[in-house]
């Protein structure tokens, strides 16, 4: 049987890595507040909103003219913030969760999803535009399976990266 699981480790950044995950922690958090902003202001004028594919293409089209500096990052951790977004409002209509809010500095960096061409090799992992990086754990992340995202995340000044990965699972009955 094929399961989702997650392996959780905190990173070894050195400093130009901190500063590219900022920059993507900081890209994911521009994208949610921006996108939060244009929904929230399209349901008052027209009483509809977009969805996450209509946002990413309006994102897309102000990009090279508004906002030059998301192509430092890599393409996915806006596109990833606005799916999440698109979820938070999923569950909201569905009366699991209150309405989505706009996310702060305050309250940490944040953190950032990554799909794509990720490689785990044992004591680092690669990802898309910051390179490889170090894990402070060594062969603790599977290197044989299917990777369906990474998650790196920012709290009290420590990166943690949890990857998501498919495994096959042997089923006793």
């Amino acid at each position: 049987m094929l399961i989702l699981k997650a392996y959780k480790t905190e990173l070894d950044p050195n400093n130009v890595q901190r500063t590219l995950l900022a920059k993507h922690a900081g890209a994911a958090r521009f994208t949610w507040n921006w996108a939060l902003n244009r929904r929230i202001e399209e349901y008052k004028l027209t009483g509809k909103s977009s969805n996450a594919i209509e946002q990413h293409r309006q994102l897309n089209s102000l990009k090279p003219t508004n906002f030059p500096w998301m192509y430092e990052v890599s393409k996915c951790a806006p596109q990833e913030a606005l799916r999440d977004l698109d979820k938070a409002f999923r569950n909201f209509f569905a009366k699991r969760a209150k309405h989505p809010r706009f996310k702060s500095k305050k309250r940490g960096l944040g953190g950032f999803r990554l799909t794509g061409s990720i490689i785990i090799e044992a004591g680092r992992i690669k990802l898309p535009r910051i390179g490889w990086l170090r894990l402070k754990e060594s062969d603790y992340l599977p290197t044989d399976a299917k990777i369906n995202s990474v998650t790196v995340k920012e709290t009290a000044g420590r990166w943690v990266v949890s990857v998501q990965v498919k495994e096959q699972v042997a089923v006793s009955e």
